[in-house]
Parts: structure tokens; C-alpha cells; sequence
């Protein structure tokens, strides 16, 4: 039974995840399979990946053979890195504890990576969302500019609606003499009919 290491697609369109599985090689891609070793979910940022480190070890030393991705995936978690160097301690170019050494410091290194890479994304959308906070001031800036002239067009055409007023009212009073003038003759004539 030739075995490999594979993808299982799960989820749904458009927004896949995979499960890490042992199969037979003649088995569906998405069938039945030995063993669930693990996870992987490219959809995050980085991609996020469940791996069971000592079964996906095992199922290499055994000779499992992984597909592509698989490998790469394999490759980035340490596991072939692993694999490599228990079999230089096996043919005896060093010993375990040079090997043990060896990994560590690579898993070190390759966190110090990941980390750096999250930091720098984390940076980068801080100085992202500053970008934006500073134009939205800008434009709440140039808005309120817009509003202050607005507000002082309107208070010139106010005054001016105003002065015109007065200047109405100094002409006015000649308006108001003639109109009681007018007044006055109709009360005449109505006691004139009265009378007869």
C-alpha cells in the first residue's frame, strides 16, 4: 500500500481549509484516510497551521511520501528538517544532541522570522490606520473651513438684509402719515349715510 501525506479540502466556495491526513494513495482525495496529523487554514494572514509534530515525523520515517504542498508545509513546521537530521545521527556523522541542538536553533531562528513578519504587518496597518486618521482630519478640517465661511456669507447677508430694513424704515414713516389720511375719509362718509 503505497501511503502519502495530503491535503482534505473542507469548507466552502471560496473559503476553503484543509485537513493534513495519512491515505492510501489510491483513496479519494476527500475518502477515507489512516489518520488525521493535523491542519492547515491558508485563509488567515499568515496562514495558520495545526500540525501533530511526532505523528507527521513518524508517518516520514516510515516512508509516508508527502504531496507538494504538503512538503512545503511539512518543510516550514520543521518536521523534514527533523527527519533529516535523525538520519545523520543514524549513519553517525553527530550525535543526538548536536542534532537536538541543530533544530532548536533553527526553530528559534525561524520564530524569530515569524515574528518579526507579524510585526512588521502589525506596523504597517498602525501607520495604515494613521494615514487614515490624518486625512479624516483633513477633511473634517477643510469641512469646517467650508462650514466657518457658509456661516460667515450668511451672517453678511444678514447684516446687509438688515441695514436694508433701516433704511426702509427711514423711509417709511412718509408712507405712514399718507395711509391714516386714508383712513380718515371713509369714517366721514359712513356717519353721512347714517344721518339720512
Amino acid at each position: 500500500m503505497a501511503t502519502k501525506i495530503r491535503l482534505q479540502r473542507h469548507g466552502r466556495k471560496n473559503y476553503a481549509f484543509y485537513q493534513i491526513v495519512v491515505a492510501d494513495s489510491r483513496a479519494p482525495r476527500d475518502g477515507k484516510f489512516i489518520e488525521r496529523i493535523g491542519s492547515y487554514n491558508p485563509n488567515t494572514n499568515p496562514a495558520t497551521i495545526d500540525l501533530n509534530f511526532e505523528r507527521a515525523l513518524y508517518w516520514l520515517q516510515v516512508g509516508a511520501q508527502p504531496t507538494d504542498t504538503t512538503r512545503n508545509i511539512l518543510s516550514r513546521e520543521g518536521v523534514c528538517l527533523k527527519k533529516h537530521l535523525l538520519e545523520g545521527v543514524k549513519k553517525g556523522a553527530f550525535d543526538e544532541a548536536t542534532a537536538e541542538n541543530k533544530f532548536q536553533a533553527w526553530l528559534k531562528d525561524r520564530q524569530a522570522s515569524v515574528q518579526a513578519l507579524k510585526d512588521k504587518d502589525r506596523e504597517a496597518a498602525r501607520a495604515e490606520a494613521k494615514a487614515r486618521l490624518e486625512a479624516e482630519k483633513e477633511v473634517n478640517k477643510a469641512k469646517a473651513e467650508e462650514v466657518a465661511k457658509k456661516k460667515a456669507e450668511l451672517s453678511v447677508a444678514a447684516a446687509e438684509a438688515q441695514a436694508e430694513e433701516v433704511a426702509e424704515e427711514a423711509e417709511a414713516p412718509v408712507v405712514e402719515d399718507a395711509a391714516p389720511v386714508v383712513e380718515e375719509t371713509p369714517a366721514e362718509e359712513a356717519p353721512a349715510e347714517s344721518a339720512e
